[in-house]
């Protein structure tokens, strides 16, 4: 190859390595292109009442339940609770008649007022019944309880027998719902401020079974309130999905998760719970089932089993034998 080629071949590839590099640097110098964050559109029409949370039927308007937001013009219905034309304050104690899901706005139709026409079956769950029962200043924690709380129900009696009576109280339910004070489903508010007020009555939502042993409680001792603390029923359901009591099932949604967690809350358990008798708290009182007096001085009277009902006595000699709050007659061999 002559060198006349040759310089011809170098000058070529001269040529092209200076393409490369000058391109090289173009590209690297271009500066990346950065994805700009687009802001949603906000609605620049008026605030109306929408739901914060689902709401199931039967719930209980709470202030923690509702809220204003912003909503598009037109978009904006007849039936919706407007900014401005509705006050908050007034919608609370309402019942929810139809279900709400969250973010959905809240129409006049969908609650319930007190007073109204079919108010205290709106506010029942499915399969409850509402049952009222006496109270007092005492019973009734001094008025501190209002509808919407949830209370447990403690039966104080006084068991009678051959000397000192026992003095026992037991907590018979738990997690009831409370849906009225007197005729009032609502709590009274003055300038903003919830106003605690004494009543003689509480409506209660429990099941069937529940409201009969209702009615026998009261015809056996005083029926009492304990209020119940919101983080409660939090606590009790964690415990009930670390147990496996209740079940969610796969691939649900979670909506479906809410109204399954939700309805496990607002369920009353009729349980029988704690218990304290006197020897509980006074060393000067009984512990135990007091014995039935007899009707013969010569007799002894028959043992008593927890329920109350005489237990067959033995032929022959016999031992009264306590066990805790059981005493039963044990034969002795001759």
């Amino acid at each position: 190859m002559d060198r006349k080629k040759l310089a011809l071949l170098g000058g070529a590839m001269m040529v092209a390595m200076a393409t490369a590099l000058a391109a090289r640097s173009m590209f690297a110098g271009a500066a990346a292109p950065q994805a700009m964050a687009v802001e949603a559109p906000v609605p620049t029409g008026p605030k109306v009442l929408v739901a914060r949370r689902g709401l199931p039927v039967g719930t209980i308007i709470s202030a923690d339940a509702i809220s204003y937001q912003p909503w598009p013009s037109e978009l904006v219905q007849d039936a919706y609770f407007v900014d401005g034309e509705a006050e908050i304050d007034k919608l609370l104690g309402t019942v929810v008649r139809y279900p709400i899901t969250a973010g959905e706005p809240v129409t006049q139709g969908s609650l319930v007022k007190p007073g109204d026409r079919g108010f205290l079956a709106a506010a029942l769950g499915a399969g409850m019944r509402a049952v009222t029962v006496e109270v007092s200043a005492r019973t009734g924690v001094a008025g501190f309880v209002f509808p919407g709380d949830r209370v447990d129900i403690i039966l104080t009696q006084s068991v009678s027998g051959e000397g000192e009576p026992l003095r026992a109280t037991e907590t018979i339910m738990n997690n009831v719902r409370v849906l009225a004070t007197d005729q009032s489903a609502e709590s009274t508010t003055e300038e903003g401020k919830t106003l605690v007020q004494t009543f003689r009555t509480v409506t209660l939502e429990v099941t069937p079974r529940m409201a009969e042993k209702i009615a026998v409680a009261e015809t056996i001792g005083t029926l009492s309130l304990s209020l119940r603390s919101i983080a409660d029923s939090q606590g009790e359901l964690d415990q009930a999905l670390a147990s496996g009591e209740i079940d969610l099932p796969p691939g649900a949604t979670p909506e479906q998760e809410e109204r399954l967690l939700r309805a496990a809350i607002s369920r009353p358990q009729d349980v029988r719970g704690s218990f304290v008798t006197g020897g509980d708290v006074s060393r000067f009182q009984r512990s135990s089932m007091p014995r039935q007096a007899s009707t013969s001085s010569s007799a002894p009277a028959p043992a008593q089993s927890p329920a109350g009902d005489a237990a067959p006595r033995p032929a022959g000699p016999s031992v009264r034998v306590t066990r805790g709050q059981q005493t039963s007659l044990v034969q002795v061999a001759r």
